[in-house]
């Protein structure tokens, strides 16, 4: 199974990419694989993390505060966004809505 993005997630990726990158150019591409990783891990076992809210789970990356947030279809998980884990839940909530 493979995983998809939405605009917004991959967007949301990209975002968080560049500040790690500005910060430290490594960090950038350590988050790169830690979203792979996660993306793997999703692919393959997509009932394996969280549900937070009907449909919707969680999977946290490592070493980042971030989580990835997704639903489960037919062709395979969706990837609706990668948040801070800090940020308000009403954005991927509104997400899984659309």
């Amino acid at each position: 199974m493979s995983v998809r993005l939405t605009p917004e997630a991959a967007a949301d990726i990209r975002e968080v990419f560049d500040w790690y990158r500005e910060r430290e150019p490594a960090l950038g591409l350590e988050f790169l694989a830690a979203f792979a990783e996660v993306s793997r891990r999703i692919a393959e076992f997509p009932e394996s993390a969280a549900e937070v809210e009907a449909g919707i789970r969680r999977a946290p990356l490592r070493r980042f505060p971030y989580c990835v947030f997704y639903l489960r279809e037919g062709a395979g998980p969706v990837v609706l966004g990668c948040f801070h884990a800090h940020r308000d839940p009403q954005v991927w909530r509104l997400r899984g809505r659309t």
